[in-house]
């Protein structure tokens, strides 16, 4: 028994030690923190032009998405389907050419039947103008020749020009694409009659987006035509190029009109149709001083932010807020171009306190 009651003193003096040890490590631990410095992100202040922004909705359309019409009556023989893409000058549509091509062959004929006729009056002519110079021929005669000259001249051209219109026919009993681009739609099937001027498919451009956006007419001043707006949809965001601003209120929305270039390194992501965010300037860009947002603490008696100088020491300045877009603001107080303020951690830090930059 004797024994059994060491033990259990032995094993108690050692959980008393571990326990002790560890009380003493995690102690030593928070006071080699406290003696480093609480842990702070910082950004630095820079000297920038900046405006305030909102966000507006824009849609995204095509440059061009137009109706191919048929160029000429006539019976299809192949039409594109939807959603095949074609390059430009590819084969969009067909016509059977069968009765354009026999009009072709007749309009040849008749040219050169006129060739003929207009060889054979010239050397009646020619003839006939040797014999009058010796008076062996009437007047009426030559002059009724000379007549029959000109007019088979004429008739020739008529046909020549006749020739021209069916081989133009021809030209466009075949469509071929103006742009690359996808059919969106068919409204006649192959084997159809079609009249020249009826609809046979829409193309739409998918390589040339561009977004239209409406902006209050408030705002009119402060959007100009080559500006750079910030676009975002589907985790991608980029800069597109202002390059029509149409300076026209709508009556009842009280917007106008502005349109943006989209980069073709976004044509597979983004798609005619779609929505996406503009970021819009509201005020007119003006030079200064600016923070991240996250550097301002709010309090009842004002605006503050953090300061950390050289030697990681704390200093709160109380700032005066301007205009700002999404992630930075526009500052009046005690800080220069350069100077490093915290944007995590600075809640609780008191002036002088050092702390440890991440």
């Amino acid at each position: 028994m004797l024994n059994s009651m060491k033990n259990n003193m032995n094993n108690t003096i050692k959980h008393l030690a571990w326990g002790s040890a560890l009380f003493l490590s995690l102690t030593g631990i928070g006071f080699a923190a406290d003696v480093a410095g609480k842990p702070v992100k910082v950004d630095t202040v820079q000297n920038q032009v900046l405006a305030s922004t909102t966000d507006l909705n824009a849609t995204l359309y095509s440059r061009s998405h137009i109706p191919i019409t048929a160029g000429v009556s006539g019976k299809l023989e192949r039409i594109a389907e939807p959603g095949e893409y074609v390059d430009k000058g590819g084969l969009l549509v067909s016509l059977d050419l069968v009765p354009l091509q026999l009009r072709q062959a007749e309009q040849q004929a008749q040219i050169k039947r006129e060739q003929i006729n207009l060889a054979y009056l010239k050397k009646e002519l020619s003839r006939l103008e040797q014999l009058s110079l010796t008076k062996a021929t009437s007047q009426f005669q030559l002059d009724q020749t000379r007549s029959k000259y000109e007019l088979a001249s004429a008739d020739l051209d008529i046909a020549q020009l006749k020739l021209k219109q069916v081989d133009d026919q021809l030209s466009r009993a075949v469509l071929k694409a103006p742009f690359a681009g996808v059919v969106t739609e068919r409204i006649v099937r192959a084997g159809a009659d079609v009249n020249r001027g009826d609809v046979l498919l829409k193309l739409l451009d998918t390589q040339n987006l561009e977004a239209r956006l409406y902006i209050p007419i408030k705002y009119l001043a402060y959007v100009n035509k080559g500006d750079e707006l910030r676009m975002s949809a589907s985790d991608k965001s980029v800069f597109g190029v202002v390059f029509a601003k149409i300076p026209r209120a709508d009556p009842r929305s009280q917007t106008f009109e502005v349109r943006l270039s989209i980069p073709q390194s976004l044509n597979n992501f983004w798609a005619a149709g779609q929505l996406v965010r503009v970021t819009v300037p509201t005020q007119a860009a003006k030079k200064g001083l600016t923070v991240h947002r996250d550097a301002l603490i709010l309090r009842k008696d004002g605006t503050y932010v953090v300061k950390i100088d050289a030697q990681n020491k704390v200093t709160r300045l109380l700032v005066k807020v301007g205009q700002g877009d999404k992630e930075r603001v526009t500052i009046n107080g005690e800080l220069e171009h350069g100077d490093k303020v915290a944007i995590r951690g600075a809640e609780r830090l008191s002036d002088g306190e050092t702390v440890v930059v991440q």
